[in-house]
């Protein structure tokens, strides 16, 4: 009512905020999630299994080395074109066909260690394939998440997609060396296979295709139109910074904190304990990330906005320099934890911002420049803490990694922060 003229006056009502856990609330979502979990979990356990096969009857450092690689580079140099597929076709059958690569190459193995015929070339040709299924599962994924719960539930979709794979992560090494250790690697690899089929089957179930809720044409696949959405983005300082500092993390600490793991607990732990001290710093790592995803869904205090990723970024590069620099132990384990809560805020939180900021008939191109940033630079860090430790030592080269993650967060939240302010819709 207005209290000027007596009329009365209709206020827009204010909407709700999504409620804890929206995503898993979703009938359509909820299978997606679990599906996913297993699917990450599946991809960790042939991890343990094949690389200690290949350690057993290789012995050799440079296969291991080139094993990292091989996972990783796909997703640098094929993301893009994987998320040029994902706009233009059903997403559902781009995670089939990722999910189909993951099991033929599971199989492979298997027929390969039953034979005892595995030679190193066949090796570097499976290490190659499965990073390939990886860079493919990427973008469709996140499009299948836009997908089902639409634009206002995505920050609570990409947080839980993020916290069960980081609990594929997590419990895929211990599932991996129970199989290994209980029926070996050969009926273990076979095993692995049935881990992959929740989510394929779950997608030939499901109506949501990736593009459902936006109505719009097709673009063609090609390396123009890819160039044109570089240019594109370019123009946004917002996705720009974003994608950055995704790539940040990637680059300077990435997958390299796992590897260099034996050399922290041999160094921390307390004498005759290093493989007990090695086990848990690893689940600390990776549990870090399942508290993380929790506590972001169970307090929602955590905004998915520009300034909390970069603050989220910062957090992790400092935790990464303690880390890095102590000689307590038990402070270390403290600070992988917190460690693994901001590294699983800063990413799941770019990568909603990404999703929302990207234009619908672009946004799997959009998803693809981002996996190359986020997935595809960690083959950095093999140069950044790997190739440098050798030279200065690993807690050396992980602190000055760290301090380089810091400054270059700084900078890519003040080139958003000049992006907010010329761009009122930022």
């Amino acid at each position: 009512m207005c209290a000027a003229c007596g009329v009365p006056t209709h206020e827009p009502p204010v909407a709700e905020p999504p409620r804890r856990f929206a995503a898993l609330r979703n009938r359509d979502c909820r299978p997606y999630l679990f599906g996913t979990g297993l699917a990450m979990m599946a991809d960790n356990i042939e991890h343990v299994i094949t690389y200690w096969v290949l350690w057993e009857k290789f012995q050799s450092p440079g296969l291991s080395g080139f094993a990292v690689i091989s996972h990783w580079a796909p997703f640098l140099l094929l993301s893009m074109w994987f998320g040029s597929l994902a706009d233009r076709f059903d997403c559902r059958r781009v995670i089939q066909a990722a999910q189909a690569l993951f099991m033929l190459v599971s199989v492979a193995w298997g027929v390969l260690f039953l034979t005892d015929s595995l030679q190193m070339w066949q090796a570097c040709v499976l290490l190659v394939l499965h990073g390939i299924a990886g860079a493919m599962w990427g973008p469709a994924e996140q499009m299948m998440l836009h997908d089902f719960v639409g634009e206002r539930e995505l920050p609570s979709a990409v947080r839980l997609n993020a916290t069960f794979r980081s609990l594929g992560i997590l419990f895929g090494p211990v599932i991996g060396s129970a199989l290994l250790l209980g029926i070996g690697p050969t009926a273990g690899i076979f095993v692995n296979v049935l881990f992959y089929l929740p989510l394929t089957v779950f997608l030939f179930r499901t109506k949501f295709t990736g593009h459902t809720r936006d109505r719009h044409v097709r673009p063609r696949v090609g390396l123009l139109e890819s160039l044109r959405v570089l240019r594109e983005v370019g123009t946004n300082r917002t996705l720009v910074s974003m994608i950055v500092l995704a790539g940040l993390g990637s680059f300077f600490v990435g997958a390299s904190i796992q590897t260099s793991m034996p050399i922290f607990a041999n160094d921390l732990g307390v004498a005759g304990s290093a493989g007990i001290a090695y086990g848990v710093l690893l689940f600390a790592n990776g549990a870090g990330g399942v508290i993380g995803g929790v506590l972001m869904e169970t307090t929602r205090t955590i905004k998915s906005n520009v300034p909390t990723a970069v603050a989220a970024t910062a957090i992790y590069g400092v935790t990464t320099l303690g880390f890095a620099l102590t000689g307590n132990y038990l402070l270390a384990v403290v600070l992988l934890v917190v460690g693994g809560v901001a590294n699983l805020a800063s990413m799941s939180i770019t990568q909603t911002v990404v999703q929302l900021q990207s234009p619908a008939a672009d946004r799997g191109r959009v998803l693809g420049l981002y996996g190359v940033s986020s997935g595809g630079l960690r083959t950095g860090s093999g140069f950044t803490v790997g190739l440098l430790g050798v030279a200065v030592g690993v807690h050396a080269s992980l602190a000055y990694s760290a301090i380089a993650l810091c400054v270059g967060t700084v900078a890519a939240g003040v080139h958003a922060l000049m992006g907010r302010r010329t761009s009122p819709t930022a």
